[in-house]
Order: structure tokens, then C-alpha cells, then sequence
């Protein structure tokens, strides 16, 4: 999802209004994903508003947002319910964000991309390497992966250079559970988990590589198998959705259906 501390530092540049909203957005999102409003449920209004303490304006600008991002739909007689989404819309989330993402390494490999941003991919790609070291991964581990993870694919979609698919891809990563660090942090108490983020690890280096040296068509499949092991982590996920296995921070997995 989108950065807090980003959105929170625009906010306060706008109106009191606009940031009240965005701050409500937040929040909501936040009670969403952690389980505490249940797919499928109807929003209370006002018991929203008297747990965040702000009035019925901002929430509902923020709820019409939430419906925009696809975590909420509205209902026929007016208001609002959290969306469940089947394994299939997840699937083809991911799909689209591999597809995306190696359409932009192609053109990374293709255009060429400035030296300080290899650089700054490559000591990206050290830190990472630094988390994986361990022999064991605890959560502050899994969660520094996350960070570093989404630092590298921030920097391969400003290498292609083009606002029209960073735009489009910074879409597709907002949607629930597309994001490349989406499934990560449910496979913290796994014992493959270390190994398939060394896997991720070095389809990062075989993608700077290819871009590295112009070699375009082998940077976008390397990108589009990339999303394959995301595919993976739902699939993993999913199968510990019983409520013993599922880290706090997964609670959010109940939103979506398997298939039959």
C-alpha cells in the first residue's frame, strides 16, 4: 500500500479537511487489513466516526476513496461493505503486476539507465543480502526484507524512465495483495521461507544484470517469472488461512475465497 509517512506529509501541505481525510483513509485501511472490519460486513458510519474521533465528512470522503482502491463496495441502499476477493482476482493482480514490471525492465535494458541508479540498485541489493546472511530470519528480519524489497522494485520502475507504466504499476501494487512484498511477512514462521527469498534474491541480480547489459527481452521474462513465486506465497498463505497458524500481520488473507 501506499507510504503513510508520504501521504501524511502531503496531507498537511493541504487543506485541514484533506488531511483529516487522509488520515481517516489510512486508518480504515489499516482496520481492514488487520481483520477488525470482516469481509463482507457493512461500515458503521457513526461508530466509525466515534473511534477515530473526527466527523462524518472526512470518513466519508475516505470510504469513497477505500471504494476507489477496491477494499469496499458500495451497497445498493447506500453505504459501505469490506470486499472479499477470490484467490483468481489475487492470481491475476500478481499476473499483471509481473507483466507490468517486465515490460519496464525491457525498456529499462533497452533505453539504459544512469549509473547512479545501477549503483543505487546494486547497494540495495547488498543490504538484502545482509538480511538473507542470517541463518534464521526473525520478524524484524522479514519486515526489513520487506522495505529493502520494495526500495529495489521502486528503483527497476523509475529505470524504464516512462510515467505512463510507473503510474499504472504504482495501481496495480495498490491493489490488495499485489504488491511485491504482499505474501512475504505470512511466511515468517515457515522453514522454506528463507530459502525461496534467496530464490527472489537472485532473480533481483538476474534482472540488473540483463539490464545492465541491454538485453531486453531476457530482463522482462526474468521479471514475469519474478511474480511466479508470488503466486507461490498466496498459494502458501492460503493454505495456513486456519486461525492458529495466521501471523497477526496476515489476518488480512480472510478476505479472500479459495477457489472450490
Amino acid at each position: 500500500m501506499n507510504d503513510k509517512t508520504t501521504s501524511l506529509a502531503v496531507a498537511e501541505t493541504q487543506e485541514p479537511g484533506a488531511s483529516q481525510t487522509v488520515k481517516a483513509q489510512l486508518r480504515l485501511r489499516e482496520m481492514i487489513l488487520a481483520g477488525e472490519l470482516p469481509g463482507g460486513g457493512r461500515i458503521a458510519e457513526l461508530a466509525i466516526v466515534e473511534k477515530l474521533g473526527v466527523s462524518r465528512t472526512p470518513i466519508r470522503a475516505a470510504l469513497m476513496r477505500l471504494e476507489q482502491e477496491g477494499l469496499l463496495e458500495g451497497l445498493v441502499n447506500g453505504g459501505y461493505a469490506v470486499r472479499t476477493f477470490s484467490e483468481r482476482d489475487v492470481s491475476e493482480a500478481i499476473e499483471l503486476r509481473g507483466t507490468l514490471e517486465g515490460l519496464s525492465a525491457r525498456l529499462a535494458a533497452e533505453r539504459g539507465v544512469a549509473g547512479a541508479v545501477l549503483a543505487e540498485a546494486r547497494a540495495c541489493l547488498g543490504q538484502i543480502d545482509g538480511v538473507l546472511s542470517q541463518p534464521a530470519l526473525d520478524d524484524e528480519s522479514f519486515l526489513r526484507y520487506v522495505t529493502l524489497n520494495q526500495r529495489f522494485h521502486n528503483l527497476l520502475s523509475e529505470m524504464a524512465g516512462s510515467t505512463v507504466i510507473a503510474r499504472e504499476l504504482e495501481r496495480v501494487v495498490n491493489l490488495p495483495f499485489a504488491s511485491p512484498s504482499g505474501f512475504v511477512v505470512s511466511q515468517a514462521n515457515s522453514p522454506q521461507a528463507r530459502d525461496m527469498l534467496i530464490v527472489a534474491q537472485d532473480q533481483h541480480r538476474q534482472v540488473l544484470d540483463a539490464i545492465e547489459r541491454r538485453e531486453g527481452t531476457r530482463a522482462e521474462a526474468i521479471m514475469r517469472e519474478h511474480s511466479r513465486i508470488a503466486q507461490q506465497n498466496l498459494r502458501h498463505a492460503l493454505a495456513g488461512q486456519t486461525g492458529s497458524q495466521m501471523p497477526e500481520s496476515m489476518r488480512a488473507i480472510k478476505l479472500i475465497r479459495r477457489r472450490g
